[in-house]
Order: C-alpha cells, then sequence, then structure tokens
C-alpha cells in the first residue's frame, strides 16, 4: 500500500534532503498526506522550483525550502541551528541525497571521499545535529535511503576515504551499506539512551532517479562503465518510476504498522520494483561490532553530534 493511501497526518514536520528525483517525489508524497515539508539541498533555484511544483499540485502544502550541503559539515550544522530557530520539533527526517559512483575521486569541504562524506558522514552529522529537534516529537521516525547496493559493500576500515584505491562502485556500495548500518545501529542507541526514535531504512529498488543520472559521467570506469552504457536498454524491462521507488521510503516514514529498525523496498524480484514490504538485509549490516565501530569512527570525524545532542535536556510535544 501507498503511504498515501492511508489517514492523513495533518500537523507533522518532515525534512526530506533532496529535491529532485527520489526527493522530491518523498517529499510530494508527505505534502499529500497533510504532512509539512522542509525540502533541503544545495541549489536554491532547483529547490525553489520543487517547492513551488509541489504547492502547486497539491493545495494547502505546506512546503519550505533551506540550504543544506551534505558535503560541508559547517552547512549541515548552520542548517540544523536554523531548522531549530524556527520550529520548535522535527517528527520526521528522510536522508534521502547521495551520490552515486563518481568515476574519479573527489572530496568533500571536510577532505572525506565525496561517497562516503556525503551519503553516509553528512547523513550521520545532520542527524546528530537535529536530535534535539527530533527528541521533542513524540514519535520521531528517521529513514535512511540506502540500496540494493549494500548486498555488495564491505566497510574497508583499512581505507574508508579510497585514499590507497578508488573505486567508484565500491565506493558507492560502502556508503550504502553505511547508510543501513547506521539506521540499525541508531534504532539499538535509541533504545539504549531513550531518545524516543523510530529508526528505519528503505530503498528504491531500481527507480529512474537523478541519482543515476548524476552517477558515473559518460560511462567511464572499465566494466562498470559497460554495463552502464547498458542502462537504457535493461531500464524499461527492469526499473520502475521514480515516483513508484519512493514508495518503500514514504511507507517507512508514514505506516502506522512498520517495525523499529525496520528495511523497506519493492516487493517483486529480486526486490528491483513492486509495492513496499520488508526487504532483507544483508552481510555486515547485521554484525553489531561494525556497526559500533563505524559510530566511533562517525562520532569522531564529524565532531561528535550525537554526543553533543545527547546531552540537551528535553520536552517532548
Amino acid at each position: 500500500m501507498a503511504a498515501t493511501d492511508g489517514p492523513p497526518q495533518i500537523g507533522k514536520l518532515a525534512i526530506v534532503t533532496g529535491t529532485g528525483g527520489l526527493g522530491f517525489e518523498t517529499a510530494l508524497g508527505l505534502a499529500r498526506a497533510g504532512i509539512a515539508v522542509v525540502l533541503a539541498g544545495r541549489d536554491p533555484v532547483k529547490g525553489e522550483d520543487a517547492r513551488a511544483r509541489i504547492a502547486a499540485a497539491v493545495t494547502g502544502a505546506s512546503v519550505s525550502f533551506m540550504r543544506l550541503d551534505l558535503a560541508s559539515l559547517a552547512s549541515v550544522a548552520a542548517f540544523a541551528s536554523a531548522f531549530a530557530a524556527r520550529h520548535d520539533r522535527l517528527d520526521i527526517l528522510v536522508n534521502n541525497a547521495g551520490v552515486m559512483a563518481l568515476p574519479a575521486r573527489k572530496t568533500t569541504a571536510d577532505g572525506f571521499e565525496m561517497q562516503f562524506g556525503t551519503n553516509f558522514l553528512g547523513a550521520f552529522a545532520l542527524t546528530g545535529h537535529l536530535l534535539p529537534s527530533l527528541r521533542r516529537s513524540s514519535a520521531a521516525r528517521v529513514v535512511q535511503l540506502s540500496s540494493l547496493a549494500h548486498r555488495r559493500g564491505r566497510i574497508d576500515f583499512d581505507d574508508l576515504q579510497g585514499e590507497r584505491r578508488y573505486r567508484p562502485w565500491k565506493a558507492y556500495c560502502q556508503s550504502k551499506l553505511a547508510m543501513l548500518i547506521f539506521a540499525l545501529e541508531l534504532q539499538r542507541r535509541s533504545d539504549r539512551h531513550g531518545w524516543g526514535l523510530t529508526s528505519l531504512a528503505a530503498h528504491p529498488g531500481w527507480a529512474t532517479s537523478d541519482l543515476i543520472a548524476n552517477g558515473p559521467a559518460n560511462g567511464r570506469g572499465g566494466v562498470s562503465g559497460l554495463l552502464w552504457r547498458l542502462v537504457p536498454l535493461l531500464a524499461p524491462l527492469l526499473s520502475q518510476s521514480t515516483a513508484a521507488g519512493a514508495l518503500p521510503t514514504l511507507y517507512a516514514a508514514t505506516a502506522a504498522d512498520v517495525a523499529k529498525a525496520g528495511y523497506y523496498g519493492p516487493d517483486g524480484l529480486r526486490e528491483v520494483k513492486g509495492l513496499p514490504a520488508p526487504a532483507a538485509i544483508i552481510g555486515e549490516a547485521n554484525d553489531h561490532a561494525v556497526a559500533a565501530r563505524l559510530w566511533d569512527i562517525a562520532e569522531q570525524s564529524t565532531g561528535s553530534p550525537f554526543a553533543n545532542a545527547a546531552a540537551t535536556p528535553i520536552s517532548r510535544t
């Protein structure tokens, strides 16, 4: 069932990172459910366009845009501070924005490999900085966008930043595995410390999103580049629309029957397309020791946002 088929959720407030593709469709679905949405993205022009399109499509929608660059820890901290100054709480956080399989190694403003730094560390820092706002909600949810690619991922603690050897798809798979690990570990820590969160993850199957368009440029990159050139031929058979790809995220964010630490994706063959359903969690995503080590590294790398935020006194609404 699509999340938007459920009862209205008027009065809730959500942040969705990413203003195009899956981010746009997720924000649109939340707005249709009566949820006020803050779109967060790097490009104000693109963000304002997305905001205007949602406002035009949904009568009475409450939707705004705030600038956020997940590749800059300073931008993440500034965004969280500005959000807290405007809003007394946060009910839903969807960490959707990301980059895919960049052909050449690039780094964030803070010197992290771009995919690990944006997809995982940026989302980690944002969630940590927003923890006080989430804790002020009576039933906050945090949704990380993972991927089928997590199944091929491994957390390479000896070369997390791809400095010794950068391989685009290895870096991407690692970042999406890290997102899923983060979702599961966040639930464990919330339960342990009484943060009151429901932490989940979702994946879109194979959706024709902006992430693909912004991925391995011009098909470069050896075998992966060759496979990438086959995408236009395979997509009509195996992929689903961006709107359909957003349904598992919408389900995780809004459905009444989700499980804590749940992971949702399409219900079709190999989870490539279909309606939202529980998804398979593979390999290191189930390893608590890996999760604890990765969490510690993320805290140290991003200025301990969770440790700092957890010390803030909270009164829930």
